[in-house]
């Protein structure tokens, strides 16, 4: 009773700061106050999260083991076809019925796609009220953190739904399409805050360190590499910030007309109409390249593929081969893509590229 009592104390704060910032007139006097109020208002978010984790034990009966090479979340309303899109991409025989909330537990799948295993989840629809707690969209919330990529899914008649799942995702600390804030802290014993920048801020370095304050950080020396506003510092300073790419998907197009084809792909789970663009948008999003492996004395081809994620160095692919392997390995020659001729002799640090052959030695 009394972690609830608590909860509901803090939902009262989270609303009434709330009110309090869509109420206070934005111009440059009130910036440092509605600075103090957004940080609060995230450390109090985070406060709930805490609290559900504690009540469901850290996710009740959705924790899932991440398999294959990368997780894939398939999140959207109650029945827009999620269960249909897996049982067509995946092995997987997810319930499918013309009723809402048919799927009440998560329902894994593996697809099979350019030499990779990709674990699609689908979860329960999202309801409003997830960043609160309401209904179980705590603990869909909390499978969505840990995923390499969200696909949020909607239909053709509720094409807004998918605006509203982004919404409710920014205010659960999950960052869709963004890159991390370039923020250093360096935390100290004592001395205060001391903020570092040689570029121009949207804010002001008072309200930074209000902001920080408020974030739990007192003592420590911040380095700011970029121009960020107040929600971007708040992201910086925060604990419970991830950092997810995504791809929107509109279902249903077989019954309906959709011109915007801009933002959303657009499928029909049912007919099979749009999949194979999908699962190419898939591919790239999580940002996989294949690499092929070449055999001493072995001419090179694409016999022996491997794959890895975009950015990796060729020091990276020997120790994802095995520890054994990379340990006596001193660099390799490369044919192909990112060559700039046949056999290159290249350091372990040279970075991959899609269509790269590799040799070690």
């Amino acid at each position: 009773m009394a972690n609830l009592q608590k909860e509901d104390i803090t939902k009262m704060q989270i609303k009434r700061i709330e009110n309090e910032i869509r109420d206070t007139p934005k111009h440059k006097a009130t910036e440092h106050y509605v600075g103090r109020l957004r940080a609060k208002l995230a450390k109090l978010k985070e406060r709930i999260e805490e609290q559900e984790s504690k009540k469901t034990g850290g996710g009740g009966g959705y924790a899932i083991r991440k398999q294959g090479d990368a997780t894939v979340i398939l999140i959207g309303p109650p029945s827009t076809g999620k269960s249909t899109l897996l049982n067509r991409l995946t092995n997987a025989h997810s319930k499918v019925a013309p009723y809402l909330f048919t799927t009440v537990s998560v329902i894994p799948g593996m697809m099979q796609y350019k030499n990779t295993d990709i674990q699609i989840l689908d979860v329960p629809g999202l309801i409003e009220g997830a960043d609160i707690g309401k209904g179980r969209s705590r603990e869909v919330l909390s499978v969505v953190r840990g995923a390499d990529l969200i696909i949020i899914m909607s239909d053709i008649d509720r094409v807004q739904a998918i605006k509203h799942i982004a919404k409710t995702l920014e205010s659960s600390g999950i960052r869709i399409n963004k890159k991390k804030p370039e923020v250093k802290i360096e935390k100290k014993n004592s001395g205060g805050l001391i903020i570092h920048s040689n570029i121009k801020q949207g804010v002001d370095k008072e309200t930074i360190k209000e902001i920080a304050r408020e974030m739990g950080i007192k003592n420590a020396e911040i380095t700011i590499k970029e121009s960020l506003d107040v929600e971007e510092l708040i992201d910086a300073f925060s604990k419970n910030r991830v950092y997810v790419p995504a791809i929107f998907v509109i279902n249903k197009i077989d019954v309906g007309n959709f011109q915007n084809h801009e933002k959303f792909i657009l499928i029909s789970a049912e007919k099979g109409s749009g999949i194979k663009k999908l699962k190419k948008a898939i591919w790239r999003k999580l940002g996989f390249v294949r690499v092929y492996l070449v055999n001493p004395d072995a001419e090179p081809d694409f016999s022996n593929p491997i794959v890895v994620k975009s950015g990796y160095s060729l020091a990276d692919v020997a120790k994802k081969i095995g520890g054994e392997f990379f340990e006596n390995k001193k660099g390799a020659k490369i044919w192909g893509n990112g060559a700039k001729f046949p056999g290159q002799e290249v350091s372990l640090g040279k970075e991959v590229v899609e269509g790269m052959m590799i040799r070690f030695f």
